[in-house]
């Protein structure tokens, strides 16, 4: 299914994103997803979102971004609402990030309620910036609520990417761990969380989150049509 898999294991559905290669989020990659999300929420108390040894996501497609301004920007599109819908889904969403995390890779990053990386020589953070591109709103809305004020110019503005350890500090990730520890822990996270009162989770996560999902996906179209 485009790279992405799913098995329910206890109350957690772990979903994990590997294509062999940089795990770039095609068209069809960012569906598969969305139908993982959909089958976690009717079936599971959590969601473990995780990539494959080396790499979680090296962000878009850029093939598929080549394709035409219209392609793109559907792209892009799709990806934005998955990561506002990962933010808001009330559930817990934890994310085990397996290696590097690029651009949307780490967009999705900062959507997840609990980020788990493992230590080794990866990057992560946005470099849109550095390589000619303006973030959309939806990952600066993103980064505005997760990273720290101190990082937030350098990493946003700057495009500046972090070793998993500078991440954590920054706000990229929550917890590193070595990485033949990282799916372990990353699923006792998952199952800590899943048997927390749904309605109690969902309630105040909503309240904490709603009025910037629901402005950001107001505003996406033309936001988008203005970028690209």
């Amino acid at each position: 299914m485009e790279g992405v898999s799913s098995e329910i294991r206890e109350q957690v559905a772990v979903v994990r994103l590997d294509d062999g290669k940089a795990n770039a989020l095609s068209p069809g990659r960012v569906a598969a997803l969305g139908q993982a999300v959909d089958d976690a929420e009717a079936q599971a108390g959590a969601l473990l979102l995780m990539g494959r040894e080396g790499r979680f996501s090296a962000g878009f497609d850029l093939k598929s971004l080549r394709e035409g301004p219209e392609v793109g920007r559907a792209l892009v599109k799709a990806g934005g609402e998955l990561a506002m819908r990962l933010y808001a889904l009330p559930m817990p969403v934890v994310i085990a990030c397996t290696g590097h995390a690029i651009a949307m890779g780490a967009v999705l990053l900062l959507s997840a309620d609990l980020r788990l990386g493992a230590r080794g020589d990866f990057k992560i953070g946005l470099n849109e910036v550095s390589i000619g591109m303006s973030l959309p709103a939806f990952a600066l809305e993103l980064a505005r609520g997760r990273l720290s004020k101190r990082h937030f110019d350098r990493a946003v503005l700057q495009g500046e990417l972090y070793a998993p350890d500078a991440a954590a500090d920054a706000g990229y990730l929550d917890v590193c761990c070595e990485p033949a520890e990282l799916e372990e822990a990353a699923f006792a996270e998952a199952a800590r969380l899943a048997v927390l009162p749904r309605g109690a989770y969902a309630g105040t996560k909503a309240r904490m989150r709603s009025a910037v999902v629901g402005s950001v996906l107001e505003g996406m179209e033309k936001d988008l049509a203005e970028l690209m």
